[in-house]
């Protein structure tokens, strides 16, 4: 099981952290650094999941603000239109 490390503990407030394996969750793990991490967070995070896992939550999660969503994108190289979050409902 792969543990989220001490300095990361405040973005995931909402599980128990001594038991959650953020490889069984990477949507959910990736999302909430996409959303909320620094420097050090996105650092943990793309050493620990693939570029392709990254861009796939990008397309699929629509959870991530407009502002995030847009960033990241032109960050990993994903077409605005093949992001969730910035498609029109």
């Amino acid at each position: 099981m792969k543990q989220i490390p001490k300095h990361l503990h405040t973005l995931f407030w909402d599980v128990n952290i001594a038991t959650f394996d953020p490889l069984e969750h990477p949507q959910y793990t990736i999302s909430r650094i996409l959303e909320l991490g620094d420097k050090e967070a996105i650092t943990w995070m793309k050493g620990i999941f693939s570029k392709s896992q990254i861009e796939y939550i990008l397309k699929v999660d629509e959870r991530l603000s407009p502002k995030s969503a847009n960033f990241w994108a032109i960050i990993f190289g994903v077409p605005f239109h093949e992001v969730a979050a910035l498609k029109q409902k």
